[in-house]
């Protein structure tokens, strides 16, 4: 037994939650269970509460500095946590990972340059592209009966010379793989030979399962780190995407030039006070919580596994690699996504993520969110089981 209660049930109704206080606007329906957005339903770590604490009492709130103690301290982490040795100059801070993956795409490319995703993959992905004026080029993942695996000879076949840019999703949501040494060394040797840039979404980085290991892709070798810029928080992993705080990483220092300018020209290259000291105490002090949280995690993971095999017939699932995300098969009941949606709200109502939100790949799938106590995975699962046996009467 842990020193930390992941089993407490916080109260989040009428506290600005999205998750929560916004399941009527996007379900239909106030009395649907909410596992979907990707922010978690545990309190944050005491060393995080303390030090943001400590700065609400000092009543001034006024415009923060540099603080060279919150770089030090992204370092040290990279370097303890995913054996990654980062140089102070190369971090960037930015809102959040999405928005910096925008300010990427915007700065590193043109209007009209083709950007490679993978999909099934996190919307913001599509949108990031397009909103900008790019074009999506979609290499979408192999799926081997559950178990994705990147589409080497797609990813080549698509490659043309307007393709400048490609975002990878490592660890992958919605799929939960924590991608392999020799699989990323194979997908960025295609893009050092087509001198296409990688974009690097690592927010899931430190959520990691047994038996697997994070590699930072800009990590594998000098060449492949100045062809790629990465993106990284405390959010996921602290559970304080709230507090608008992330780190861009770029070794190149022609592209992180181009990046900064470009930060600075919006006026969002900045931290704000709480969520720099909420970061930096996370990184500093946070571990031993993290270590707690992963195994509660995937013991969260390992019991909606088991209780698809067991209670829900028709519904397939494969324990993911890393993540707090579990990517639900419904294809053996459903056809169209829109029966599921239906299903899943208005029959078991439980809001999940739609699997079409990730791509046409999503079809007939749902992404579940089990950062939260066992006790509302178990309350979501009963539903839909009996919302299933109910299909069958």
């Amino acid at each position: 037994m842990g020193t930390h209660n992941f089993d407490e049930i916080v109260k989040r109704y009428n506290t600005e939650s999205r998750k929560w206080d916004n399941i009527g606007e996007v379900f239909g329906d106030t009395s649907v269970l909410p596992l979907w957005i990707a922010d978690m339903d545990f309190a944050s770590p005491p060393a995080v509460l303390k030090a943001i604490q400590a700065k609400a009492a000092h009543g001034v709130f006024g415009y923060p500095a540099r603080r060279t103690s919150l770089h030090e301290s992204v370092m040290r982490w990279a370097k303890v946590r995913h054996h990654w040795t980062l140089k102070s100059e190369w971090i960037s801070t930015a809102p959040g990972v999405v928005s910096s993956i925008s300010a990427a795409v915007l700065a590193l490319t043109e209007p009209g340059d083709s950007i490679i995703i993978q999909p099934p993959v996190y919307p913001p992905f599509f949108s990031c592209v397009r909103n900008n004026g790019r074009k999506i080029v979609e290499n979408a993942l192999k799926n081997n009966h559950g178990y994705y695996e990147f589409a080497f000879a797609d990813l080549e076949a698509k490659i043309d010379d307007t393709v400048r840019m490609i975002v990878l999703c490592s660890p992958h949501n919605p799929v939960g793989r924590v991608w392999r040494e020799e699989e990323l060394c194979r997908l960025a040797d295609i893009c050092l030979k087509h001198q296409i840039i990688i974009l690097a979404d690592e927010i899931h980085h430190d959520l990691v399962f047994s038996g697997h290991k994070h590699t930072p892709l800009a990590s594998l070798s000098p060449e492949i780190a100045h062809a790629t810029v990465t993106f990284m928080a405390a959010s996921k992993t602290f559970n304080v995407a709230g507090l608008n705080t992330s780190f861009i990483i770029t070794p190149d220092p022609v592209k992180r030039k181009k990046i900064n300018k470009l930060l600075h020209n919006l006026e969002i290259g900045k931290t704000t006070i709480f969520g720099g000291a909420a970061a930096e105490a996370a990184y500093t002090d946070g571990e031993e919580w993290l270590e707690e949280l992963l195994v509660y995690l995937e013991n969260n993971a390992d019991y909606i596994v088991s209780y698809a095999e067991q209670h829900l017939p028709g519904v397939k699932v494969i324990k993911p690699e890393g993540t707090y995300l579990a990517w639900l098969d419904f294809r053996d009941i459903f056809s169209q996504s829109d029966q599921l949606s239906n299903f899943l709200t208005k029959e078991a109502k439980v809001g999940l993520n739609d699997g079409l939100s990730f791509g046409c790949q999503g079809e007939g799938f749902a992404r579940l969110n089990f950062g939260c106590p066992r006790s509302i995975i178990q309350e979501a699962l009963q539903r839909i089981e009996r919302a299933i046996k109910n299909l069958q009467r």
